[in-house]
């Protein structure tokens, strides 16, 4: 099921990698960071949910939010078009959908509670009756406000389980004297019970091995979506030439590269050693902006091919260079959060990403292959470094594993 669920994925990863091509200005890398959030978003709601609920997780709900995806997908053209009435409709239905199906499981996620919230998805409805740029506006502080509340209310999971447990309890009384009412007036139908007690909530407890395979095969999914690109570009090019050949070597390593870090390190794609487990606060977050920084660099690679030979135009520069910056950045802080030595951080981690800018700033005159080339040797750096730790070299399942974590 969760296999089937994931071809959706596939199909709207592409989308998305589309609104990038051609030129993108300001407008088309935000709507790009917006949609895109907003599809990972019901994907991780209704992952986490399968994940808790295991074998009770109900088909019925998965399927919808795969259609709703699909709906989403295929609303992305509008949405550049000024028409996201379908978009904005499909995801708020997946959201409020997901929030249901976790009520029925009787457990919070206390780590990233923002799945099973559906406050954020106010500022999209509102935003059907306004223009641009109020409705980008109102889109963007949904996005915060999903953010936030996950990043806060995390911060104290007893709290959050007593307040929604709290809630859960205040709902039940009034459902009960509603029944009440109905009963002394006779109106209730005959033979319906009693209201029963409001269920006791409890802490999703979420198995993180089969997670880390959800996550690690989500970074599959868009490392797909990049070779996919790559591809693409170079059978539209009439005169293969060394220059081209250069350009797919080049980007091929790179995006090997990125799944060696991956595999080597987890999600984090920074040497933890398996000392320091994140929770969910941390993951989730990390987890967007790294497979987003990888379709970022997949839209980048797929114009590559067309100059091979020549300079890179700026702006498809600046979403490749921008991608690689990106996910180093984020490989970066969390290696530093995961207990990484200062030594890495100083001469692999902030190096790269320093270097993916200043191609993007000074890469101009560089042509399609060199560009390659050039990031290509950023993370083949990284692939080179080897951890100091002897320990370290002895645990290199708890390393791969901490994709989970």
């Amino acid at each position: 099921m969760e296999l089937f669920f994931d071809l959706v994925i596939v199909v709207a990863v592409a989308q998305l990698a589309a609104l990038l091509h051609d030129g993108p200005g300001r407008r088309e890398v935000f709507l790009f960071v917006v949609c895109y959030y907003a599809m990972w978003s019901v994907w991780t709601s209704f992952t986490l949910y399968a994940n808790v609920s295991g074998d009770l997780t109900r088909i019925r709900s998965m399927l919808l939010a795969m259609f709703g995806i699909a709906i989403m997908a295929a609303a992305v053209p509008h949405v550049i078009r000024g028409d996201p009435a379908w978009f904005i409709a499909a995801y708020v239905f997946c959201r409020l959908m997901g929030a249901g199906s976790w009520k029925r499981t009787s457990r919070i996620m206390t780590e990233w509670p923002g799945v099973q919230q559906a406050a954020g998805v106010i500022p999209w409805i509102a935003s059907l009756g306004f223009e641009p740029p109020v409705r980008y506006y109102l889109w963007a502080a949904g996005i915060v406000l999903d953010v936030v509340v996950s990043l806060v209310r995390s911060r104290h999971p007893e709290q959050l389980l007593a307040e929604e447990q709290r809630e859960l309890e205040e709902a039940q009384r009034h459902r009960d004297r509603r029944l009440g009412i109905l009963r002394r007036l006779r109106l209730s139908r005959p033979g319906v019970p009693a209201a029963a007690a409001a269920p006791r909530l409890q802490a999703a407890r979420p198995d993180r091995p089969h997670l880390g395979e959800r996550l690690g095969l989500f970074v599959i999914i868009v490392l797909g979506e990049a070779v996919a690109q790559l591809i693409d570009a170079a059978s539209d090019v009439e005169r293969w030439e060394l220059g081209l050949m250069a350009t797919l070597a080049a980007g091929f390593g790179l995006l090997v590269a990125l799944w060696w870090l991956t595999l080597r390190y987890g999600s984090d794609g920074a040497p933890t050693y398996g000392t320091r487990v994140f929770t969910l606060r941390l993951t989730m977050p990390a987890h967007y902006l790294m497979t987003g920084s990888i379709v970022l660099i997949a839209a980048g690679l797929g114009v590559l091919a067309d100059h091979a030979g020549e300079p890179v135009p700026e702006a498809s520069r600046w979403v490749l260079c921008s991608g690689a910056a990106l996910y180093f950045l984020t490989v970066s802080l969390l290696g530093a959060r995961g207990g990484a030595p200062r030594r890495w951080l100083a001469g692999w981690g902030l190096p790269a990403v320093v270097a993916s800018l200043l191609l993007g700033v000074f890469g101009g005159p560089l042509a399609g292959w060199a560009l390659a080339a050039s990031l290509f040797a950023v993370a083949g750096w990284h692939v080179l470094y080897r951890p100091g730790s002897a320990a370290a070299e002895t645990e290199p399942a708890a390393a791969e594993m901490d994709v989970s974590s």
